[in-house]
């Protein structure tokens, strides 16, 4: 693995978690050094929302904030919790709505409830133009039938206008992306990027690991979920196993570390509306 990848992004990194209270900056650092230059830092309840709008206050070099309520916590969101993450949404610093989707895995949320959450800030995403990053655990066909009945519904418009012709619009991005190749082939088709994280090295992962190697370099993105889905059960992740996870990916691609950090900063400029990340 290289000790640097100039270039390199993490899509998909929760930095406004305790986990990174007492070293926060050290670990923006060290992303730095190993050559990430742009982090997208997602809420996953209104405060964490508000947390990550305010990390990007402070750190606007490097981080892009997204606002959302995960579906966990679904069921805690009030009504004034929704004006308020609406408000946010609308922000023109803040760049996605996420994270959203559905977890009928663990359920902490009823799924009726879960689903509400979800129809609702897929539909603030369409109304404030703005992409989402999902969640999805082991609620593929789910996810699928709701990612594929919204860009029906919002084809060809952002902010009520249609898009210009040729553009390369992006709808979303499927984080830490846990489906099969036909799942991830299905959704690109209609705009999504696709972002692996460190479980795409498990052997286990067979679905994912096809879907990387198949996937067209525009569709990628690399991530690490920081602080989960670290390199050990006892081990905070952080921003620096992306490059981890772009050297697998290249192993599993047939390419360069190097080549994939040049695809993934694209592919998030492309999602972030940016021509230069990291420039």
């Amino acid at each position: 693995m290289p000790e640097a990848l100039p270039g390199l992004i993490d899509s998909h990194c929760h930095l406004q978690h305790s986990a990174f209270d007492l070293d926060r900056e050290a670990v923006i650092d060290r992303a730095q050094q190993a050559g990430i230059v742009r982090i997208l830092v997602p809420g996953w309840d209104l405060a964490s929302s508000e947390a990550a709008l305010e990390l990007s206050e402070r750190f606007p070099h490097v981080i892009s904030p997204a606002v959302g309520v995960h579906p966990h916590h679904a069921a805690g969101a009030d009504e004034a919790a929704w004006a308020r993450l609406e408000a946010l949404a609308a922000d023109a610093r803040v760049r996605a709505v996420g994270e959203i989707g559905l977890d009928f895995y663990r359920n902490l949320s009823p799924p009726d409830v879960q689903r509400d959450a979800f129809a609702r800030q897929l539909d603030l995403a369409r109304r404030v133009g703005k992409p989402v990053l999902v969640h999805d655990r082991d609620a593929h066909q789910a996810v699928t039938n709701a990612l594929l009945a919204w860009t029906e519904d919002s084809a060809d418009m952002r902010d009520g206008k249609a898009s210009p012709p040729g553009a390369a619009r992006v709808e979303g991005v499927l984080h830490s992306f846990s489906g099969d190749a036909a799942m991830a082939e299905r959704l690109v088709a209609r705009g999504f990027l696709v972002s692996f994280a460190l479980p795409v090295s498990f052997r286990s992962a067979v679905g994912p690991r096809a879907a990387a190697a198949d996937l067209l370099e525009s569709s990628i993105l690399v991530e690490t979920d920081a602080p989960w889905l670290g390199p050990g059960a006892d081990r905070r992740n952080e921003p620096t196993t992306a490059l981890r996870v772009a050297a697998e990916l290249a192993r599993l691609r047939g390419t360069s570390a190097e080549a994939i950090a040049g695809a993934a900063n694209a592919n998030l400029g492309r999602l972030l509306q940016s021509n230069a990340i990291g420039a």
